[in-house]
C-alpha cells in the first residue's frame, strides 16, 4: 500500500509575456485600440480590463494542469464548467499489475495527524480495501467489478484544462475557507502557483 500527499504538474507552459500579450490583442479588438500595443503594455491592459471585471477576454488563454488527489476531491473539481477533463479510469486500470507496483495508492487525508486513532482507524481501513481489491482480482473479477469497493481516499491523477476565467472563479470557490479542506489542500498551492508565474492575472482572485 502507498500513502501520498496532494501534488500537481503545470502541463501548459506559462510563459508570462506570451499570455499577456495574446490577452491584450484578443482584448484590444474590442476597442480597436490594437496601435497602442507596445513592449510594456500588456501588464497595465491587463490589470485595467481585471480590476474593471471585464473577464471575457481572459478566456482566449488555458491552462492544463495534472492533479493528483483523492477521488472524492475530483468528484468536487468536475463541477466546474468550462473546463475540459481527462481521468485516471478505475475501470480499466488494473491495481493489481505491475505498473502499479501491485498495491493502491491513497491520499493520505488532511485533517488527522498521522499519530492519532483516527488517522490508525482509517489506515487499517485502506489496508483492509486494499488487500479486498486484490484478493477479487485474484479470483477473476475485472477492474470495473473490483473498484465497487474502493474508497474516496484512492489517489486519481485528472488532467484539467481551464481557460484563465474559469480558473478564477474555481479559485473563488474552491480555495477559500468555506471550501472542503482537502479541495483547499490542492488549491491554494495552484493558486499560489500561477501568481507567481502570472501576475496581474491572479494576483487579486483572493488574499488567502
Amino acid at each position: 500500500m502507498n500513502i501520498v500527499s496532494p501534488y500537481f504538474e503545470v502541463e501548459t507552459p506559462l510563459n508570462k509575456e506570451y499570455a499577456y500579450k495574446l490577452i491584450e490583442k484578443a482584448g484590444r479588438t474590442a476597442y480597436k485600440s490594437e496601435n497602442l500595443i507596445t513592449e510594456d503594455s500588456s501588464e497595465v491592459f491587463i490589470k485595467k480590463i481585471v480590476s474593471l471585471g471585464h473577464e471575457s477576454v481572459l478566456e482566449h488563454f488555458y491552462i492544463t494542469v495534472r492533479i493528483i488527489c483523492d477521488r472524492g476531491v475530483s468528484h468536487e473539481l468536475v463541477r466546474h464548467r468550462i473546463a475540459s477533463y481527462t481521468q485516471e479510469s478505475t475501470r480499466y486500470c488494473n491495481y493489481s499489475k505491475g505498473k502499479f507496483g501491485g498495491e493502491l495508492t491513497f491520499i493520505k487525508p488532511y485533517f488527522w495527524s498521522s499519530d492519532s486513532e483516527k488517522y490508525e482507524i482509517w489506515l487499517k481501513t485502506m489496508e483492509y480495501i486494499e488487500s479486498s481489491y486484490l484478493k477479487l482480482i485474484e479470483l477473476g473479477a475485472t477492474p470495473q467489478e473490483a473498484r465497487a469497493i474502493l474508497p474516496n481516499s484512492l489517489k486519481t491523477e485528472i488532467v484539467t484544462t481551464m481557460n484563465i476565467r474559469s480558473w478564477r472563479n474555481f479559485f473563488k470557490l474552491r480555495a477559500v475557507k468555506t471550501a472542503h479542506p482537502q479541495m483547499r489542500e490542492i488549491a491554494i498551492p495552484i493558486l499560489n502557483h500561477f501568481k507567481k508565474e502570472l501576475p496581474y492575472l491572479f494576483d487579486l482572485v483572493l488574499d488567502i
